[in-house]
């Protein structure tokens, strides 16, 4: 092929900056900074506007547009399934396929472009196709990284400041664009804040943080599904490691971006008067759950009753317990006052529990014959253990009736008392009633008298 006389080269790369490090370069002001990134941006648009830039674009285009037609037409048959017997991970898979397809195919596709013109032409007239794939490749590599982040504005915010830095680092503008961010700075004794060490700290911590939550998340789940580890000790684990892993990403985050933690010492010291005096219950709340976990006192499921609240536990917080009660109603029990308050736990060795209801016969009534229809009639309910069998006996001689009290067990108080114990009159009032048996009432005669007194 016979060769143009007047090829395009590519742009001639910058020189290498003797130092990296923006603190290490020469002073230069914010306007000085901002003058030669605006110098820098108004070359890069005079080499888009060659012709051979703007055939590049308009293949750049087109296959844009090829690329969103495949999407359009391809991406709804994707199936995403969703169930108990699908893998979490597969799922998540087929929703990234699905929703990315069109930017997947861009990048094979503009790829393939830059080879082929590479094979058939000079270099310089598939540059800025090669600056496109890069800039498509490094964009949608950040795009999966960041969807492992799940608070939406953090990775709103980490998404656009990695595409911002990854775009100036193609473009190779970023010398200049660290030297704007870092003249913006604020300046308090030692300590020196710029605008640059705030965008380093955002998408570090981020990407930290993001790895630290899917490492814990992962790891949680493993954790709940060991059977051989005890409700309590499952919760502790999960707590320790959590704190584990986010601390290690803040203060390793913090290492990787150049903060100095040795200034850490005082705060921690600020930090440990203030807890002396304003933070004394939250501690104590905190130490207290600490404490619950290891005793194994309480763990999730237990049915307690505290005061006037009965439920069971749903969840153990670092600062208070889940009480979830019959009602619907979800109690938020600090820590301490279960450690320090009197707490019954109908389910803390086992989850048998007695219930006691008392009723009264007429005298009329033979007290044999009434305290065997009153256990054969609790033994008709579902819930009461048969095992273990319900007693009654005479608890005294009332005003208007023989009084008794009918004890029996249940194994399942997570179903309910109140349902239980009212299950159990039922069967009685239907027994007495079909053997005789009246249940007496207070009954009063009131006399009406005449005028005369009489």
């Amino acid at each position: 092929m016979e060769q143009d006389a007047t090829p395009i080269d590519p742009p001639a790369q910058e020189p290498e900056v003797a130092a990296t490090d923006p603190a290490a370069a020469p002073a230069e002001t914010t306007q000085e900074a901002a003058m030669t990134l605006w110098s820098d941006g108004q070359a890069l648009l005079d080499r888009l506007l060659t012709p051979w830039s703007l055939y590049q674009l308009a293949i750049a285009a087109g296959l844009i547009l090829l690329a969103w037609t495949i999407h359009r037409t391809i991406g709804p048959r994707i199936p995403v399934r969703e169930g108990d017997g699908v893998p979490r991970w597969q799922v998540a898979i087929n929703k990234t396929l699905r929703s990315r397809l069109g930017w997947f195919v861009f990048v094979a596709l503009i790829w393939l472009a830059v080879f082929a013109m590479r094979q058939i032409t000079w270099p310089s007239r598939s540059y800025l196709l090669a600056v496109i794939a890069n800039l498509g490749t490094a964009l949608l590599v950040v795009s999966l990284a960041t969807q492992f982040i799940k608070n939406g504005f953090l990775r709103r915010l980490v998404t656009w400041g990695a595409w911002i830095w990854v775009t100036l680092r193609i473009t190779g503008v970023t010398t200049d664009a660290v030297t704007l961010f870092d003249s913006i700075a604020v300046e308090t004794g030692d300590v020196r804040i710029s605008l640059w060490l705030v965008i380093q700290a955002i998408v570090t911590l981020g990407i930290f943080f993001a790895v630290a939550r899917f490492i814990a998340v992962n790891t949680s789940d493993q954790v709940q599904r060991n059977e051989e580890i005890s409700p309590s000790m499952r919760v502790l684990i999960i707590k320790v490691l959590q704190v584990l892993l986010y601390g290690g990403a803040f203060f390793i985050g913090l290492r990787a971006i150049g903060v100095d933690l040795s200034g850490l010492a005082i705060l921690s010291g600020a930090i440990g008067v203030g807890l002396g005096f304003g933070l004394q219950k939250v501690v104590s709340n905190l130490v207290s759950g600490v404490i619950i976990l290891l005793d194994k006192s309480i763990k999730p499921g237990d049915v307690i009753s505290l005061g006037d609240t009965f439920g069971w536990i749903d969840a153990l917080g670092a600062r208070y317990v889940s009480v979830v009660t019959r009602d619907g109603k979800e109690y938020l029990i600090p820590n301490e006052d279960l450690i320090t308050g009197q707490v019954v736990n109908w389910s803390y060795s086992n989850a048998l529990v007695r219930l006691d209801i008392h009723f009264g016969t007429a005298y009329g009534d033979d007290p044999h014959l009434v305290r065997q229809l009153a256990i054969d009639a609790a033994q008709t309910v579902d819930r009461v253990l048969t095992a273990k069998a319900p007693v009654c006996h005479i608890v005294g001689f009332g005003d208007s009736s023989v009084d008794y009290i009918l004890r029996f067990w249940i194994s399942d108080p997570t179903g309910g008392l109140t349902n239980i114990r009212g299950n159990v009159y039922l069967a009685l009032w239907d027994t007495f009633k079909a053997n005789n048996i009246s249940i007496p009432f207070p009954q009063r005669e009131v006399r009406m008298l005449d005028d005369r007194g009489s």
